[in-house]
């Protein structure tokens, strides 16, 4: 296992080495990049980061959900107690969704890539 991880370490090493060497060479090149391919890679990473992160916390919420009518059902006189914790809980996963939206408009609006 050891191994296998050294074998992999050594090789995301290499490729890091080899994509700066490319980004090196290119100099005073890299100034006059496309903005539009960069603006359109921008919408595509910022739908992604914030599609992703809806599914996702939508999927937590719902198993949160579901835990809570569990616990209920099995338990009624806690409903109170877990209906605080699963309200805690559904605020804690909806701070990642509003960390992509806040990152994705950060790359459409004050896009750093752009110079």
């Amino acid at each position: 296992m050891k191994r296998k991880s050294l074998l992999i370490s050594g090789l995301s090493f290499m490729f890091v080495l080899a994509f700066s060497a490319l980004a090196m060479a290119a100099g005073e090149g890299a100034g006059t990049a496309d903005t539009g391919l960069i603006m359109a890679a921008s919408l595509i990473a910022a739908g992604l980061a914030v599609g992703g992160a809806g599914g996702g916390c939508g999927a937590g919420m719902g198993n949160c959900a579901r835990g809570l009518l569990e616990g209920t059902a099995r338990n009624p006189e806690m409903a109170g107690k877990l209906t605080v914790s699963m309200f805690i809980t559904f605020a804690l996963i909806e701070t990642f969704t509003i960390y992509a939206l806040v990152i994705g408009l950060i790359a459409l609006y004050a896009n750093p890539f752009l110079g």
